[in-house]
């Protein structure tokens, strides 16, 4: 069985995010314990496993996604990293449009290859509700939080503003003091000090408690981005920095209750999963 490891959110090797994409055979996903042991011992943010369907219905594939500890509801990269996969192993040669539809735990997700290599996803945005600032988050991130916004059932993040960039990529957060404040994790944001370098605001995203301290390009993320910061900046088509160690370049485009995310990814290893 071959395995994948892509760098998506890209458009070269080792930035962005590494997610492996693993394309079953078979038409049922195993036994989720293997899928597990797999994430846990790839060790990335993200596995992507995904099965075809039958043809006719409103999915090409079925896909799952698993941290090294835990399945999740969403996930923009490792979409976007198995999207790249189907195009570049010619498994969606038959889509007359390009594009390849999933069929996830969040619902029915589309990816649409670009001409210039890149992939738009089209995913549901994030209902965002306003809550009062946890007590003791501030402290935990290090930096004092001007509001905190509930994203939803999907991803479950807790989005809080900071003062400006510069703040935001300053964090040094103490980890086990963030797990209590969400059900998956904690993102970080602010406007971008100079729009003229090519992005609109930034963020970092962490998730200590599906055993990612910080993931790198949180393409899910960016579906309550795109709704926090569009109507502050006045425009539906934004650019979003995710200013890890890695970084990596979202663009999105807010559409009502769906967001579209756009970015590039390259495979860097393509290997056989022998267990």
């Amino acid at each position: 069985m071959r395995i994948r490891i892509v760098d998506a959110f890209t458009d070269r090797p080792f930035a962005g995010n590494q997610a492996a994409v693993v394309l079953l055979d078979s038409g049922t996903f195993p036994d989720d314990a293997w899928l597990q042991q797999v994430a846990a011992e790839v060790n990335l943010s993200e596995t992507a496993f995904a099965h075809p369907l039958p043809a006719g219905g409103d999915a090409d594939w079925a896909l799952r996604w698993f941290t090294p500890t835990a399945e999740v509801a969403m996930c923009g990269h490792a979409t976007l990293a198995t999207a790249h996969v189907l195009h570049t192993t010619g498994a969606t040669t038959g889509s007359p449009t390009g594009a390849v539809r999933f069929s996830a735990l969040c619902g029915i997700l589309t990816a649409t290859a670009q001409d210039s290599g890149a992939f738009t996803l089209d995913f549901p945005t994030a209902p965002l509700t306003a809550v009062p600032v946890p007590d003791g988050i501030g402290e935990a991130l290090g930096a004092e939080i001007l509001s905190a916004h509930d994203t939803g059932p999907y991803i479950g993040d807790l989005l809080v503003e900071l003062a400006d960039e510069r703040t935001v990529r300053a964090l040094t957060p103490h980890f086990p003091g963030l797990v209590a404040h969400s059900k998956r994790g904690i993102i970080a944001t602010a406007a971008a000090e100079d729009p003229s370098r090519g992005y609109d605001f930034v963020s970092r995203c962490f998730f200590p408690q599906l055993g990612i301290d910080e993931d790198p390009v949180t393409g899910s993320a960016h579906t309550a981005l795109a709704p926090y910061w569009s109507p502050r900046l006045g425009r539906d088509e934004l650019t979003g920095l995710q200013a890890s160690a890695r970084s990596g370049l979202v663009a999105t485009s807010l559409r009502g209750d769906r967001t579209l995310l756009t970015g590039g990814a390259v495979t860097v290893i393509d290997g056989e999963l022998l267990a």
